[in-house]
């Protein structure tokens, strides 16, 4: 059996609930502007990738000169929504059982760095974790490179290191880095779609993600 040094979590839709409001926030923008209102299933598709890159993708007719707008639009249903997201049961109680065994833990997100430590702040977890990537500071996923930043602030080797998340993004992004990768089937994309990305296991709930990588610390 592998065992790793540190674990890197996504956060939307893997530790915090928040698919639905950033699905709902993204349909309901559309309505204001007069576009096309996409499916869940699209719009859920771009959790985890940087806001403005994945809404292109979501929303095929938002223009660049909507842009602008949109995001006024989406943030504003989203920060509406955002007294009512939590996380999800047992990931605090999680992450309480890795920091007790000492292991580094990060979080490597498609959130903008505002958005992430205003949730961290909310939630009063910024203390729990050795560092954080954000979309706007690094490139989007799957590119590796808040990976690559990750490992060499920590002085980690990708072999050592675990990525944990609920999109095919994520799982594309820990291959690029060469590291193993665990996905969770609760968040954004669906098993049939995660297991096109060949993650390295998969799991169902917080309380299998927490067996499964506390059999596997160092």
């Amino acid at each position: 059996m592998k065992h790793y040094d540190a674990v890197i979590f996504d956060w939307d839709g893997t530790l915090m609930d928040s698919t639905h409001s950033i699905i709902e926030s993204i349909q309901l923008a559309s309505a204001d502007l007069g576009l096309p209102v996409p499916p869940a299933m699209r719009a859920s598709w771009i959790i985890g990738l940087s806001l403005e890159t994945g809404l292109y993708k979501a929303v095929p007719e938002l223009t660049a000169e909507l842009m602008p707008r949109f995001l006024e639009r989406y943030r504003h249903h989203f920060f509406q929504r955002d007294t009512s997201i939590k996380m999800f049961d047992g990931a605090v109680a999680m992450l309480d059982s890795l920091r007790e065994r000492t292991v580094p833990i990060s979080v490597a997100t498609g959130k903008s760095r505002v958005g992430l430590d205003r949730v961290l702040k909310a939630v009063n977890l910024t203390h729990y974790f050795n560092t954080t990537r954000c979309a706007d500071e690094t490139q989007s996923k799957p590119d590796p490179q808040m990976l690559h930043e990750i490992m060499w602030e920590l002085d980690l080797t990708p072999e050592n290191v675990l990525m944990v998340g609920d999109t095919t993004h994520d799982i594309y992004m820990a291959h690029h880095a060469g590291m193993d990768s665990l996905a969770v089937t609760y968040g954004a994309h669906d098993v049939p779609t995660l297991e096109k990305s060949n993650p390295t296991h998969m799991v169902e709930s917080v309380a299998e993600m927490q067996d499964w990588i506390l059999c596997r610390l160092k």
